[in-house]
C-alpha cells in the first residue's frame, strides 16, 4: 500500500516545552489507524502538525511524498465538535460546502461540481434530508456527521479525525465507525484519535499508542496481548480496569 501520510522523526514544542518527540509514523492508503493515549499525550497536536497547522521543531511531515502545506494538501480534517461555530446562521449544505474553501478559494462560489460533491458527502453520512436545516437546530450526533461530511466534500486522499465519536450515542458511533472503515477500504488513509479502545481494537487495522512519543504500534491482535506498552502509555497498573479490559479482549 502507498504511504499517504508520513511523519519523520517529528518533534513539537509549545510554549518552550517539548510535547512530542521522535515521532515516526506512516499511514498508508487503505488502512485505518487509531491513535490512542491519555489526555495531554499530544494526539491533537500531532494531527495539527500533520495538517501543517503546527510547525515541528524537528523532523518533517510528508503528504503523498510532498512537504505538507496548510490548506493545500489532500487531507480532510474532522475537529472536535466544539471547534465549529454552531450558532452561525448557515444551513447544513452550506456548512459542508465550507470544506471546499481550500480548493475553491475564499471568495469563489461553489459551482455545480462542488454542490455535487457536497451532495455525495451528505449522502455518505445519511444527512441528505437535512441539507437545508440550520446547523444550530441539529443534535450532537447530527453535528458530528456534518463535520465528517465537510471533510469528505473535497474528496481527500487522507482523513484526520479527532475524537470523532466522543459523546455520541451508540447508533451514531456505529454509523461513523462503519463509514470510516469503508473509507479506508476504498483507498483512503485514515488516522483517528480515540478514547474508545474497544471500538479501535475492533475496527482499526493498526493501533498507535502515544504519550509524547510513540510507545508501541501494531495490529490490534498483537498489542492487546501485551499489557506492558499500555501500562507505560496510560500509567495503569496490572489490576486496573484497563488491564482487565485488555485481558477480556485478548
Amino acid at each position: 500500500m502507498t504511504v499517504a501520510l508520513q511523519a519523520g522523526d517529528v518533534a513539537v514544542e509549545l510554549g518552550g516545552r517539548r510535547v512530542l518527540d521522535g515521532i515516526g509514523l506512516d499511514v498508508r492508503r487503505g488502512e485505518l489507524v487509531a491513535l490512542i493515549g491519555p489526555n495531554g499525550a499530544g494526539k491533537t497536536t500531532l494531527l495539527r502538525t500533520m495538517l501543517g497547522l503546527q510547525r515541528p521543531a524537528a523532523g518533517r511531515v510528508l503528504v503523498d511524498g510532498c512537504l505538507v502545506r496548510p490548506g493545500r494538501a489532500a487531507i480532510g480534517y474532522v475537529p472536535q465538535r466544539h471547534e465549529f461555530a454552531w450558532d452561525f446562521p448557515i444551513s447544513v449544505a452550506n456548512a459542508v460546502a465550507t470544506g471546499l474553501t481550500g480548493r475553491l478559494g475564499l471568495f469563489r462560489r461553489p459551482d455545480v461540481a462542488a454542490w455535487e460533491a457536497v451532495a455525495d458527502a451528505l449522502d455518505r453520512v445519511q444527512l441528505t434530508g437535512l441539507a437545508h436545516r440550520p446547523v444550530g437546530q441539529l443534535s450532537g450526533g447530527q453535528r458530528q456527521r456534518v463535520l465528517v461530511a465537510r471533510a469528505l466534500a473535497s474528496r481527500p486522499s487522507a482523513l484526520l479525525l479527532d475524537e470523532p465519536c466522543a459523546g455520541l450515542d451508540m447508533p451514531t458511533q456505529e454509523l461513523l465507525g462503519l463509514l470510516f472503515a469503508d473509507l479506508a477500504r476504498e483507498g483512503r488513509a485514515v488516522l483517528m484519535t480515540t478514547h474508545d479502545l474497544l471500538g479501535a481494537i475492533d475496527r482499526a487495522d493498526r493501533l498507535v499508542l502515544l504519550n509524547r512519543t510513540i510507545i508501541a504500534a501494531g495490529p490490534p491482535g498483537e498489542l492487546v496481548g501485551d499489557p506492558a506498552p499500555w501500562a507505560v502509555t496510560f500509567g495503569a497498573g496490572p489490576d486496573s480496569a484497563l488491564a482487565r479490559m485488555l485481558k477480556a479482549a485478548a
